[in-house]
């Protein structure tokens, strides 16, 4: 079946878009939940035609298939063991109206970016989950996933006005256009019965929709959404709204069209401490009292008092250190707060609380009636709102970290687990203190109660193993007490905006009762008449598939033996590595596969993304500590060497959005270090370049100029045409971009540019005008492109520009020898590049009179390893070498060179790139500003992150190079721009070869538009 299916989606799209091998489909059977099942086909779809046929192919031959965006839900609704169709990286479309009152959007966007498109019009988008920075649009609105914000009022379900929708017999229709809904009624006049019969039976019986309308007055996402059946009357309005909170169950939502918000200007937080958890739950209470209570204008935010209030329970404060809750702590154990015995921490409970307003005065008034209402409640410290975002910020962050800082803590091994219920307001203090006590009552000491008290939705997190039987019954006994609790307790939601998934579908039931899920069946019906769509999610007659299809963590443990100087080797002691290393590999432990990683992952879309790196690497581990299955941990292996390894940038910016700062790109790093423990000829290979760094980098020139000779006689078309075919035998590419040789820079070199009217001579003279530039090993062999619209190589424009400064340039001693590094680190020869950078830093100290002078290297990457390796091994041998000031050029010269210049900026556009270690150093700030000094049009292009060069990877894989900047070019010939700027020249000539413009360093734009200072200004 699996094989024909396979041959008719081979008839209608490329190959490489369809999965079937061990290694993709065990990497896209992971997702954000605690459950994993292995696809058998895995389809990376790309466009709404593509889909139609895909889902009348699977229709056709009686297959399964579940559809898939950003895979960060929690419940198990992206996993399946049958067909896996991805709409994510290939559906980023949207489009606003004039107004921004509106916004159409494809499912692949990810929420934090359309609050971005938003932003201009003061406009947001409604839904909020802590999830939106990873959270794919088509994901929040099939869960309808809500958050801290936008509780029932403004959920996916009220904000929608139209969808367009693919139905399993692959017909697209557009509820919000009319051509097509009319279609539709030709086409379907049985489907559209129906909805009206089913909308007309549920209607007349009151007390079904009695209970339909009680369910949804609080957060409730068991189950499919039953609310369209008795709030719209038009059948393409229920159709489009059941889609809300689908998971997938029912149809392919290819559009959605969502109103947004207005961002009102004047915010203001506080985050208030509570003696106890009940009284925490009272103030909730008594502060949603607070607004009109005019049924007409209770959306209206400006006449809500308070917008929001997020519950902290003391585990949950634990957990991500709360400072306050560390001076409490001190507090109760010094016998300070009457009535806590000393050690007892469990009572404090934290409200995190948001007031808006359109004017200063109205934030000002809602900010008094809310301290008012709060002076009733014991607090531990008084409630002190902050309007500076720079404060409040940092409450919010707490707010969103706690989830990932609990599962990065977990014990290694078991899972962290994640539920939401919700309670009627009302109930709240009661209900509240009872569902802790029932965790705790079953053992789960470590877990933490937080959320949307607000909304009286709360989550609470476990950390639980499911190694043996008993962890198991332990798990799936506390989960039927707790739906006793909330459903035959307070009739609340056993899922509030998670979703049902497969962790809740066994309960769904049991939470609505048999008529209203006699509804749901029967809709789902309509939709997906032969159940293909999502099985087992929603719709599960397995009481026990909660607790089935257990995703394991099995720890990544490698083989560190120690050595004498406090460092680490892998079974050979050249192949020692850092404590660093080490320890970012170990925390690769501290993954819970969330998915959070993948919007800043390069190579995400093209092979595997960080997530997929460590889940894989896991299961290698794993396979080959246990000695189960050697085969397939064999395949693994071989097949991770491309899309797990090679292709890996190791840029490192996964971890800039990581909750727990996983670097994946050491776990790279290590990897390839143990593979140097089979190709001793590789490793000798590197330690051949590095003792004998100036010959080969006179080799580099010879080729260099041999390319050019090339390039010159057989000119650009031939030239590029037999240089792709011989990359495909597996040489590196050379393309247009590629640079001509230069000379190796000599002392000479820095007296060779004399500036008119330049800078007195008693400044010339004066001892602290002085810089070590260290020219990267690229910038000391690398010269211009054959077309460069330049007259100069880089070294010599950056002794131009100091010149022009009045800065004396000094080069380090051997530095035809020296090198920081990064080539070898790249390759996994870890103690190698610790050796060259070791030797550059000493010849650096040197050079600066032992820090003296800054240091200045005009390569981004190169800068950012002497910043990482330099300093930290500097700090452990001797403190004084701390001082050493290592600089890239935009953060040197907006430092040392902005003073001693006269700007005069251009008009022309010009784009900028940050490189990845620009953004990591926290120096991309300086970038933009010292960009916009030179240029009054600077255009900073979206959805490029990595550049995907990775060194010297775009050589050899330029694959990711291209993929990775498949947004640019159209971005560049849109705003028509004729030049671009950078700080890495490996990044450039990627730059260059995918936007046909030339990238060059932003040393040369200061240059272009910058004279000495004037004497007296």
């Amino acid at each position: 079946m699996i094989s024909q299916f396979l041959s008719d989606l081979r008839g209608f799209m490329p190959s490489d878009r369809i999965y079937t091998d061990e290694l993709r489909t065990l990497a896209w059977g992971t997702d954000a939940s605690f459950y994993r099942q292995i696809p058998k086909v895995v389809i990376r779809s790309d466009g709404e035609e593509e889909i139609a046929k895909i889902v009348k192919t699977c229709k056709k031959h009686n297959l399964p298939y579940t559809f898939r965006a950003a895979g960060t839900s929690l419940s198990g609704q992206s996993c399946t063991d049958s067909v896996l169709i991805v709409a994510g990286k290939h559906w980023e479309g949207f489009s606003l109206s004039p107004d921004g009152e509106s916004i159409r959007l494809q499912p692949g966007i990810v929420g934090a970016k359309v609050n971005e498109i938003l932003k201009p019009y003061g406009r947001v988008f409604p839904p909020d989950p802590a999830s939106i920075g990873s959270a794919m649009v088509g994901g929040i609105v099939i869960n309808n996933a809500s958050g801290m914000n936008c509780g029932v009022h403004a959920n996916s379900d009220r904000m929608l006005l139209s969808a367009r929708v693919i139905l399993t017999d692959g017909t697209i229709l557009d509820t919000g256009d009319a051509q097509s809904r009319e279609a539709f009624r030709q086409s379907h006049p049985d489907f559209l019965k129906k909805i009206e019969d089913l909308r007309d039976k549920v209607r007349a019986d009151k007390e079904l929709a009695d209970r339909i309308s009680k369910k949804y007055s609080i957060k409730n996402v068991t189950g499919l959404n039953l609310r369209p059946l008795i709030a719209y009357d038009d059948p393409f309005d229920i159709i489009a709204h059941s889609m809300v909170g689908s998971e997938g169950t029912l149809a392919f939502l290819s559009e959605v069209t969502m109103k947004t918000l207005s961002d009102y200007k004047y915010k203001a937080s506080a985050m208030v401490y509570f003696l106890t958890m009940k009284e925490s739950c009272e103030a909730v209470v008594a502060m949603k009292k607070l607004k009109a209570g005019d049924e007409d204008v209770k959306m209206s935010a400006e006449q809500l008092m308070v917008k929001s209030a997020e519950m902290l329970d003391y585990m949950s404060l634990s957990s991500v250190d709360d400072p306050v809750f560390l001076q409490y702590k001190k507090d109760v154990d010094a016998g300070k707060i009457e009535g806590v015995e000393p050690g007892d921490y469990h009572n404090l409970t934290a409200i995190l609380t948001e007031t808006k307003g359109i004017t200063h005065e109205q934030l000002l008034e809602k900010i008094g009636k809310i301290k008012e209402c709060l002076g009733q409640f014991r607090l531990y410290i008084p409630a002190d709102f902050t309007e500076d975002p720079a404060i409040y910020g940092k409450y919010w962050a707490i707010r969103s970290g706690i989830f990932p800082s609990v599962g990065g803590t977990r014990p290694v091994g078991t899972s962290c687990l994640i539920e939401d219920v919700a309670f009627p307001i009302e109930s709240l203090p009661e209900a509240t203190v009872k569902l802790q006590k029932l965790i705790a009552d079953h053992g789960y000491n470590d877990a933490c109660i937080y959320g949307h008290a607000f909304e009286g939705n709360y989550h609470f997190i476990l950390n639980q193993s499911f190694a043996d039987e008993h962890e198991v019954a332990r798990y799936a006994e506390m989960m039927r007490d707790v739906a006793k609790l909330v459903v035959e307790g307070y009739d609340g939601s056993l899922k509030a905006e998670h979703g049902t998934g497969r962790n809740m579908a066994p309960f769904v039931r049991y939470e609505w009762g048999e008529k209203a899920y006699e509804v749901m069946k029967e809709l789902k019906a309509i939709f997906d008449p032969e159940g293909l769509l999502n099985q087992g999610v929603i719709f599960n007659d397995d009481p026990d598939c909660f607790i089935k299809c257990l995703k394991p963590l099995p720890v990544l443990d490698y083989d560190f033996d120690k050595v004498p100087d406090g460092g680490h080797y892998l079974r050979d002691p050249k192949l020692s590595t850092s404590k660093e290393t080490i320890e970012q590999v170990k925390r690769a432990n501290k993954c819970i596969e969330c998915g959070f990683c993948e919007v800043n992952c390069m190579s995400c879309g093209l092979t595997l993304s960080s997530r997929m790196r460590i889940a894989v690497q896991r299961e290698i581990r794993e396979l080959e500590a246990t000695g189960r299955d050697p085969q397939r941990a064999a395949t693994l292996r071989k097949q991770y060497k491309y899309y797990g390894d090679q292709t890996c940038a190791t840029d490192g910016l996964c971890s800039t959005s990581c909750p727990m700062k996983i670097n994946t790109g050491e776990l790279t790093h290590l990897i390839r270090q143990m593979d140097m423990l089979n190709n001793p000829v590789g490793y000798q290979i590197g330690e051949f370049a590095a003792n004998h760094m100036a010959g080969i980098k006179s080799g580099l020139r010879v080729v260099l100029d041999v390319a050019h000779a090339a390039h010159v006689t057989l000119g650009p078309t031939l030239m590029t045409t037999i240089c792709r075919t011989m990359n495909k035998m597996g040489l590196p590419l050379w393309t247009t971009a590629m640079p001509r040789k230069k000379r190796q820079p000599k002392k000479s070199d820095l007296t060779q540019f004399i500036i008119e009217k330049s800078v007195p001579q008693h400044e010339k003279e004066h001892s602290d005008l002085k810089v070590v530039y260290f020219p990267s090993c690229i910038n000391q062999t690398m010269g211009l492109a054959k077309e460069a619209p330049v007259k100069h190589a880089l070294v010599d424009e950056v002794i131009q520009l100091m010149a022009k400064a009045g800065y004396e340039v000094i080069f380090p001693e051997g530095m035809e020898r020296m090198c920081c590094g990064q080539i070898w680190e790249s390759k996994g020869m870890l103690d190698i590049a610790d050796r060259k950078s070791a030797e550059l830093e000493a010849a650096l100290w040197k050079a600066s009179e032992h820090g003296k002078y800054p240091v200045l290297c005009a390569q981004s990457p190169c800068l950012h390893r002497m910043r990482k390796v330099m300093m930290k091994a500097a700090n452990e041998r001797e403190q004084a070498r701390a001082k050493l000031k290592l600089y890239e050029p935009a953060e040197f010269i907006m430092t040392y060179l902005v003073d001693r210049l006269d700007f005069h900026p251009i008009d022309k556009p010009v784009a900028l790139h940050l490189t990845c270690s620009t953004r990591q150093m926290g120096v991309d700030k300086d970038m933009v500003a010292l960009a916009k000094l030179c240029s009054s049009n600077v255009f900073l292009p979206e959805g490029v992150g990595c550049c995907g060069f990775a060194g010297d990877r775009g050589f050899t894989f330029p694959e990711m190079n291209s993929y990775a900047l498949r947004k640019l070019r159209p971005q560049i010939e849109k705003n028509k721009i004729e030049v671009g700027y950078s700080n890495s020249r490996t990044c450039e000539i990627g730059l260059e070869t995918n936007t046909g413009i030339p990238y060059m360093s932003i040393i040369y734009l200061v240059n272009q538009c910058t004279t000495p200072k004037k004497s007296g200004t």
